[in-house]
């Protein structure tokens, strides 16, 4: 039971990192800075080096979530740029 709950909790922490990532990319898009995929691999390479622990299992979770908001920027490589404007979905991916 101890191993659902630990699942869920990360799921929850996943949905926390994309539903972040997808905010920003509403009401930060216009800035010219780094896209957020880059924030989620960040946390994912810190989770990794932190696995052992509740704290990078998390940073793990948070980082996937994070990442996914942003994975049409990755795939087109976009490192630092304003977005274009597009129409905006909570759960567009793109």
């Amino acid at each position: 039971m101890n191993g659902i709950i630990d699942i869920l909790v990360q799921l929850v922490i996943a949905f926390i990192g994309f539903a972040i990532g997808r905010f920003g990319d509403k009401y930060g898009g216009h800035l010219k800075a780094p896209h957020h995929w880059i924030y989620g691999l960040i946390f994912i390479i810190i989770g990794v080096i932190f696995y052992k622990n509740f704290w990078g299992i998390s940073a793990i979770s948070f980082g996937i979530g994070h990442f996914i908001s942003d994975l049409n920027d990755f795939l087109h490589l976009r490192f630092y740029s304003v977005d274009k404007p597009h129409e905006w979905k909570f759960w567009s991916i793109k």
